[in-house]
């Protein structure tokens, strides 16, 4: 996890260039080619599942349907620390160590699955099960296995975490390995503390759990190890076990059905960790982080504080930018928290029950789902909105950060283009009056506010209204990248992108085919890049949104006079407005810059925008309190 030092750099910038790997699932059998060559097949998409038919393996469905997770990394270093296998085998049994508990604080954060990190670089290497592979420390007691039989019962998943890093391996001063064993074991010389050596020990591993656990729902891989490449074991997985997820630290690989962001800082607000992110949907996403306010990932025998704004409202920004939040917590020995992480976990689950319909069984509002648009509104007040899956007249506005000012007791959130029937606040199930129009919804007279999350339950009609059909406008542009058109921005299918071919200034020009009113264009930039400037594992990261910008019209295409609206789009997450109220047949967008800096390279001049929508009318509606 984060303790570890700087990453290899990461080459596969082209995001969406994975997605498509990904999104022709490999669904491989015994009888199919060799791994290596694999043939794909597509997949067909549940009722609850993205949007698009077969733009996922069914594998995923499970994980696309979750919340939240637990993470634990507990072994043989977890303190006190044990240097031989034996003696952290018998301190785990005389302590009480029982499954059940992890899968009941599993329940308690409104989880769906466990990642198990006990073989893990800085927790000993330690193997929780019985190996016929030596190498490295190997319980007697099957407590993976246990482990995945309790929380089967219960309905959740168990995957299990593998490092590709030996360097690890002394630590604490004793030594983890035993390569002569190893060695033996293969019938040759193999140095497990080498990256070569431990990457055949860890293969051996993989297929070793694999085959042995049925019911593991997959691994998540904590970085590569070349090794695991050369001998493709990604592939084989695929041919062996199609069920088994596969999850990815801090890179995306397009074989892995998850990227995980690990442990974001540094956004304003400080809760609001998917402005640090940089990988979009559909693509499966995770976001990993520590509950504690403190310390390293395992429990290094302090109770650290938690906080619990903090943690409550990470909680509601990954749900509502469709991202898991896989939530470390720092068991002991016997496997209990300690004392100030069970008592949020204690409280989460209580605080959690009244408001589970606006976070389980829902997408990000905003994004490819649509909705009421999330992030910044009025007077201070931040937040975030999520949509039924599978009724997306049922939607929910999450405000983590209340209005200040005289008129605290309003919200206005832009409608993107949803026309609202009823307000209520969830909780309560009081009726909140609000007024629609001009693009926006305005709560008003709002009396009592939740400390971390108030939540509305928002009812709507089921289609966006005041849009031209996508079909009836046609945009080209100044530039486009092979593969990447303007037609992309006009076809309806917010996976399919334009990409201005890292010009910029550059322009898009929509034709409405004949002189029309347009009211405002709605912006889906691709969410690829994290909203601001940053370095994440000695990585450059910025922003490559539209900033300058103007807006011309045109009601023959050859004459354009002087722009109709100029302006600085911010370097925000969701769907973008320009504002307009005029007439014509051609709308030219010309985006002078966008927000990244010449010298992050991966992201400068590399605009990307998955659909831009003109509006022609605001839905109109009111209800009173």
């Amino acid at each position: 996890m984060s303790s570890r030092p700087a990453r290899r750099p990461r080459h596969l910038w082209a995001l969406w260039a994975a997605l498509l790997a990904l999104f022709s699932p490999l669904l491989l059998t015994p009888s199919s080619a060799p791994a290596a060559t694999a043939t794909a097949t597509t997949a067909t998409a549940t009722a609850q599942a993205d949007p698009v038919p077969g733009m996922f393996n069914p594998r995923q469905t499970w994980l696309r349907n979750s919340t939240a997770g637990l993470f634990l990394h507990w072994g043989m270093y977890t303190q006190p620390e044990h240097y031989d296998c034996d003696s952290w085998q018998k301190a785990v049994n005389d302590s009480g160590w029982n499954p059940d508990y992890w899968v009941k604080e599993t329940q308690k954060i409104h989880g769906s699955y466990i990642v198990l990190a006990t073989f893990h670089s800085r927790l000993g290497y330690a193997r929780p099960w019985p190996s016929k592979i030596p190498g490295s420390c190997s319980t007697k007691r099957d407590i993976l296995g246990e482990l995945i039989k309790a929380a089967k019962a219960k309905g959740i998943k168990v995957i299990l975490y593998m490092t590709d890093d030996p360097q690890w391996h002394d630590v604490m001063g004793p030594e983890s390995f035993d390569s002569a064993a190893y060695s033996a074991y293969k019938g040759k010389d193999v140095d497990l503390t080498t990256r070569p050596g431990f990457g055949e020990f860890s293969y051996d591993n993989f297929f070793e759990v694999m085959h042995n656990y049925p019911d593991l729902k997959g691994f998540w891989i904590d970085n590569d190890n070349e090794y695991w490449e050369q001998h493709h074991l990604y592939e084989q997985i695929r041919e062996q076990r199609p069920d088994m997820l596969l999850s990815n630290n801090n890179e995306d690989t397009p074989i892995m059905d998850t990227v995980s962001n690990e442990q974001k800082t540094g956004m304003t607000p400080d809760y609001d960790m998917p402005a640090a992110y940089w990988t979009s949907m559909p693509r499966l996403t995770e976001s990993c982080y520590k509950v504690p306010s403190s310390g390293a990932w395992w429990y290094d025998g302090q109770d650290r504080p938690v906080d619990t704004a903090l943690n409550i409202r990470r909680y509601v920004a990954n749900a509502g930018t469709s991202y898991k939040s896989l939530m470390d917590l720092q068991a002991q020995v016997d496997g209990t928290f300690p004392p100030q992480q069970q008592a949020f976990t204690d409280y989460l689950s209580k605080y959690l029950d009244p408001i589970r319909e606006s976070l389980h069984g829902v997408a990000g509002g905003g994004y490819l789902y649509g909705g009421l648009r999330p992030g910044a509104w009025n007077d201070g007040a931040y937040g975030y909105t999520t949509v039924g899956k599978e009724d997306p007249t049922r939607q929910y506005i999450h405000v983590t950060t209340r209005p200040t000012g005289t008129d605290s007791g309003t919200l206005r959130v832009r409608d993107n283009g949803t026309k609202v029937k009823r307000i209520s606040d969830l909780r309560t199930g009081e009726r909140i009056a609000f007024d629609q129009h001009d693009g926006t919804v305005t709560l008003k007279g709002i009396t009592t506010w939740d400390p971390y999350d108030t939540v509305f339950k928002v009812e709507t009609e089921r289609h966006r209204q005041g849009l031209y059909p996508s079909d009836t406008v046609r945009a080209t542009a100044t530039s486009s990248k092979e593969g990447h058109p303007a037609a992309n921005l006009t076809d309806g299918d917010l996976t399919r992108y334009w990409d201005s071919n890292a010009q910029v200034p550059v322009s898009v020009t929509l034709d409405l085919g004949g002189v029309k009113k347009a009211r405002f264009l709605a912006v889906n930039q691709t969410e690829w890049s994290p909203t601001y400037n940053r370095e994440s594992f000695g990585r450059k990261e910025d922003s490559a949104r539209i900033k300058d910008y103007k807006v011309f019209v045109s009601d023959d295409g050859e004459h354009w006079g002087d722009p109709v609206k100029t302006g600085v789009m911010e370097s925000a997450r969701s769907t973008r407005y320009i504002d307009l109220d005029t007439t014509a047949r051609y709308i030219r967008l010309e985006v002078d810059s966008t927000w990244s800096a010449a010298t992050v390279v991966p992201f400068y001049h590399q605009l990307r925008i998955d659909e831009i929508a003109v509006g022609h009318t605001y839905p109109v509606s009111h209800g009173r309190g």
